[in-house]
């Protein structure tokens, strides 16, 4: 589902937007302008990609699988159950390269009249595959046997994290923003990957 700047969807990650979102337009301030900057997994030096290329290069930086996995009550009952979804790594993937995000918030700052919810994305989504067959590339590895959803559940718990945050599908469009004329800087992966130190 491709969103636009004024759909959110549904899920763990999307229900902590919803949160903050609805605690920045709660009161009436006629006189600020608020923006709800709703960024995608952000590709820079070190987040993201720290881990994602230190897996890789132990050849572990395959297609991430999602499958069933038992759901408990108490993450129903927290909202952070993930129900399988996309299959063969075919879960959409939106990101922006951190230097984007800069980009954007000067870019805000000089378009006044542009307010409420805003996409940070690129406006060119690709799926799981096609990303860490990217990530695998750009770090000369040339083999990355795919990890399976019960892989994903125990390092997540080992990390204390959520499995959604890789296996949902998320395929935003930065709508707004390519509308009042931003221009990205990085808006291909294999560019930004490059940009972000990356590349062997």
């Amino acid at each position: 589902m491709t969103e636009a700047d004024g759909e959110i969807g549904t899920g763990f990650s999307v229900e902590v937007a919803k949160a903050w979102e609805a605690a920045l337009f709660a009161d009436s301030l006629p006189a600020t302008r608020r923006v709800a900057l709703r960024t995608a997994i952000v590709l820079g030096d070190g987040g993201v990609l720290g881990p994602l290329r230190h897996l890789a290069r132990l050849g572990l930086g395959g297609t991430q699988l999602d499958g069933w996995w038992p759901v408990t009550r108490a993450r129903r009952e927290a909202g952070t159950a993930h129900f399988p979804g996309a299959r063969g790594g075919r879960q959409r993937f939106s990101w922006i390269h951190v230097d984007d995000v800069v980009g954007i918030i000067d870019f805000l700052e000089e378009h006044p009249e542009l307010d409420g919810p805003v996409n940070a994305s690129t406006p060119n989504p690709v799926d799981n595959v096609t990303f860490m067959a990217s990530v695998r590339r750009a770090l000369g590895v040339r083999f990355g046997p795919p990890t399976p959803r019960w892989m994903l559940e125990i390092g997540a718990i080992g990390i204390r994290t959520e499995t959604e945050l890789i296996l949902k599908s998320r395929w935003v469009l930065p709508g707004r923003l390519t509308q009042a004329g931003y221009v990205f800087r990085h808006p291909d992966l294999d560019g930004a990957l490059e940009a972000s130190g990356l590349v062997r």
